[in-house]
């Protein structure tokens, strides 16, 4: 699985290759800029992007609008945007590309997979490699920072997330980052046919439309959360 990774910190850019290279992934290229991440999407062709949000020259959000660009160019390009701080813009943006991503597109390069995570999750390395694989192979990938602030924003005065019961927020938040009904069994150590009845009940309490898709599910539900913003 061939890797374009952007990230400006040398240490940090070295210690994600070594990472990445011991799980069996090839870094097509690593570089640490906005203008070298650009080409090296347009020209590479990688089965997923790495991007730090903040590149030089800029240093605001040089790496995602050179990841958008790219998915635009190239719809279904998997993309794991890493941060430093919660920006929920950051996720809205990656989210409402993938929105857009063409069914060719995507399944040329895996499923048009996204993913958000906070840089601290880098140190975790079964977690990151996790999130490189889920969103290489089409899925979503959410911080669960990202979800609890836009739970906690919504909660004190939506009726709706008020009537889901303990668990039901429980399984709504792990469904959010972009988890699946086995692995969300796993966490909670109960059957998928529990949590496949919670997520029913989530839906239908919040007015979604049910879906076995991941991705579709996952884009319902931040769209839900993130209302009104």
């Amino acid at each position: 699985m061939r890797v374009v990774l952007a990230e400006d910190l040398f240490l940090l850019r070295d210690g994600l290759v070594r990472l990445l290279e011991a799980h069996g992934f090839e870094i097509a290229a690593a570089v640490e800029s906005g203008p070298e991440l650009a080409r090296a999407l347009a020209e590479l062709d990688p089965d997923v992007a790495v991007v730090d949000v903040r590149l030089p020259p800029t240093y605001t959000d040089e790496g995602l609008q050179c990841a958008l660009r790219a998915r635009r160019d190239r719809p279904g390009l998997p993309v794991l945007v890493l941060s430093q701080h919660v920006e929920q813009l950051y996720a809205r943006e990656l989210l409402a590309g993938d929105a857009g991503t063409s069914r060719a597109g995507a399944a040329r390069h895996g499923g048009g997979g996204v993913g958000y995570l906070l840089k601290d999750r880098v140190f975790d390395a079964e977690q990151f490699v996790d999130a490189v694989r889920r969103v290489a192979g089409g899925g979503t990938v959410m911080d669960p920072q990202v979800i609890r602030q836009l739970l906690s924003r919504r909660a004190a005065e939506d009726r709706p997330l008020a009537r889901l019961t303990p668990r039901e927020r429980e399984v709504l938040e792990l469904m959010a980052q972009g988890r699946s009904n086995s692995a969300i069994a796993g966490q909670l150590v109960v059957t998928e046919r529990a949590i496949a009845k919670h997520t029913s009940n989530i839906f239908a309490k919040l007015d979604l439309e049910v879906s076995d898709d991941d991705n579709r599910r996952v884009l319902a539900v931040l769209a839900y959360l993130d209302q009104g913003r």
